[in-house]
């Protein structure tokens, strides 16, 4: 397309989270042109809020003249949009997960790669600076080889409304692991370069979102009790990779505990200790200039919005007809897999091996 020209996207999915990216376009170099919903109401809501023309199916909005969409909805249509996207020669970026089941994972990975334009899936934290520094870091050797990785996401009280379809496992495919687990997973691949992994080692727990009394503060979307809570609230699990990295999960809507969003990141000449939620980095290594100490070094960075830098890497992908550096649908099928082998693990209680 003309370099000069503005990137059409639209936004499929109008819930709060696709408002959420729709408020995004707007930092970036594309144009919202309207969304698709199956229900009339978040139709009526997107229409009054962003002033654009809204469908009941993918095919209005390509007629609209849309290079690309966002697709928002529930995990279990990811593969029936973005293949219905592929089909119609847009582009597409999926929020994550890739989907809700490694099998639906596949064939969308299978249809990206047929398709004429591109994908991407969104795993926004690869954009934050902080992020991109620990990466920068470990491709500039600094960090020597990365042995290790710890990877936590855990809330005190943060299940995303009990009843709503992130807590019924045949609409999102699983509970805290899907949901938040998914971030921590893929960061951690992330800066391993995507290893081989040898042995998954997981543990999935039920034990707050099935109470009639749940004590929370506050709590994203309508409690609806327990009567629709068939999914995890935490997970355990430990990764062991053919070259000998491993990788220890910590993930939970809900804990009795300090929440926590660290993740500490282990090589052979410094290590790194990253807060993803306030983006905190320190840089921590021994040196014997002088005499023998340890340095631990402060990192600042700019103010970035990640998932506005993640939409401009689409627009730009869509411009410029390349496949997109980061955030593969390639890269998200190797998390879907983990994620996968970790129920899978947690149901026969015991270690089980990615094929």
């Amino acid at each position: 397309m003309d370099s000069m020209e503005p990137v059409r996207i639209g936004v499929v999915g109008l819930g709060n989270w696709g408002s959420f990216h729709a408020t995004r376009l707007g930092e970036t170099e594309a144009d919202l042109v309207g969304g698709v919903d199956i229900d009339p109401e978040a139709r009526e809501r997107f229409t009054e809020t962003f002033d654009v023309p809204t469908y009941a199916s993918l095919n209005g909005l390509a007629e609209a003249g849309a290079d690309g969409v966002v697709i928002t909805t529930p995990n279990q249509y990811h593969e029936e949009q973005a293949t219905s996207a592929f089909d119609l020669g847009l582009s597409v970026l999926i929020e994550k997960p890739l989907a809700h089941t490694l099998e639906s994972a596949e064939r969308i990975a299978a249809a990206a790669e047929d398709a004429s334009g591109t994908c991407m899936v969104g795993f926004k934290n690869r954009f934050l600076p902080a992020v991109e520094v620990v990466d920068g870091y470990k491709n500039e050797g600094r960090l020597g080889e990365i042995t290790h990785v710890e990877a936590n996401y855990v809330r005190r009280r943060g299940i995303p409304g009990r009843g709503s379809w992130f807590t019924q496992k045949d609409a999102a495919g699983g509970g805290a692991l899907i949901d938040i687990g998914v971030h921590a997973i893929d960061l951690a691949l992330y800066f391993l370069d995507f290893p081989e992994i040898n042995e998954v080692l997981g543990q999935t727990r039920s034990q707050f979102g099935t109470r009639d009394e749940y004590t929370y503060l506050d709590m994203f979307g309508e409690d609806s009790g327990p009567g629709q809570f068939d999914v995890d609230d935490s997970t355990t699990a430990f990764l062991s990779c053919a070259d000998g990295q491993t990788i220890s999960l910590e993930c939970a809507w809900a804990a009795d505990r300090e929440p926590t969003d660290e993740f500490v990141v282990q090589g052979t000449e410094a290590g790194a200790t990253l807060d993803r939620g306030t983006e905190d980095l320190t840089i921590h290594r021994a040196e014997t200039i002088g005499t023998p100490h340890f340095v631990n070094a402060s990192i600042e960075t700019r103010d970035v919005d990640p998932i506005a830098a993640e939409q401009r890497a689409f627009a730009t992908s869509i411009r410029t007809g390349r496949p997109p550096e980061r955030n593969t649908p390639e890269q998200a099928l190797r998390v879907q897999e983990v994620l996968d082998a970790i129920q899978r693990s947690a149901e026969l209680g015991r270690a089980v091996e990615i094929e």
